[in-house]
C-alpha cells in the first residue's frame, strides 16, 4: 500500500516546527530507528499494536511528512484500508492533529508567558510566546474505556485480546498527553484483562483434559 504522505505548506518558522514535531515525537513514543536501511522515527511494539513508522523534512516553508505501519507480514501499510484500520485510523487522525497544530497562526513578535494548556517556544522569535501543542487527550480517555471493556470481556478471549490491544495502544498515544493518569489506568485495565483471559483459558483446557479422561 501508498504510504501517507502530506506536503503542507506552512511558512513557519524552522525553529517552531522542530519543537512542534519533536514534542510530538516525545508525546506519541516515537525513537530513531530505520525501515530497511532507511532512516525513519519509529513507535509500538511487535505484539500488542504493531510498529508505526514517520518521515519528517521542512524544506523552504513545506513541510514533509511520510507514515506507514508494518504489516503483518513484514511489508509496509499505509494509513488507508480495510486491513489494520483499527490501527491505522487512530495514527492517520493523530497526524491530522500534528498538521493541524503545526497550522495555528503564530502570536505577533513581543508576546510573553505561557498560557494554560500550551507551551512556551522560543525560536527566531525575541520572546517567548505561548504555542498550542498536540494533547492526546482523547486517546488516554478511550485508553481506559476499552481496558474496561477488555476487563469486562475477559471470559472471551478474542474479544478480550482484541480491546486489550486497542486500549494499549491509545496508552500508549496518551501517556504524554494532560490526562495521562487515564492512559496509565488504562494500560493497567488491558494488562489485569489479558492477564484474567489467559487463566480463564488454561483453566478451560484443564477442564476439558479432565473431562476428557473420565471417558477415555
Amino acid at each position: 500500500m501508498a504510504r501517507y504522505i502530506q506536503n503542507v505548506t506552512l511558512n513557519k518558522p524552522a525553529d517552531f516546527v522542530s519543537f512542534i514535531m519533536n514534542d510530538y515525537l516525545q508525546k506519541n513514543g516515537f525513537s530513531m530507528s530505520d525501515w530497511k536501511g532507511e532512516p525513519a522515527y519509529r513507535a509500538g511494539d511487535a505484539m500488542m499494536e504493531g510498529y508505526k513508522f514517520l518521515k519528517w523534512s521542512y524544506t523552504d516553508g513545506v513541510l514533509h511528512l511520510e507514515a506507514w505501519m508494518k504489516g503483518s507480514f513484514g511489508g509496509e501499510w499505509g494509513l488507508d484500508g480495510f486491513v489494520g484500520s483499527l490501527q491505522k485510523k487512530p495514527y492517520k487522525n493523530n497526524l491530522t492533529q500534528l498538521i493541524t497544530v503545526l497550522q495555528q497562526p503564530l502570536p505577533p513578535q513581543g508576546g510573553m508567558g505561557v498560557q494554560d494548556g500550551s507551551q512556551g517556544f522560543q525560536g527566531q522569535m525575541p520572546n517567548v510566546v505561548p504555542v498550542q501543542t498536540v494533547d492526546n487527550s482523547s486517546q488516554a480517555t478511550w485508553a481506559l474505556v476499552l481496558g474496561i471493556i477488555a476487563l469486562v470481556l475477559c471470559w472471551s478471549p478474542i474479544f478480550c485480546v482484541i480491546f486489550g490491544c486497542l486500549g494499549f495502544s491509545r496508552a500508549r498515544m496518551g501517556a504524554g498527553s494532560s490526562k495521562a493518569g487515564l492512559a496509565v489506568a488504562g494500560k493497567v485495565l488491558c494488562i489485569v484483562a489479558m492477564c484474567i483471559t489467559l487463566v480463564l483459558f488454561i483453566l478451560n483446557i484443564v477442564l476439558n483434559m479432565a473431562v476428557l479422561q473420565q471417558y477415555f
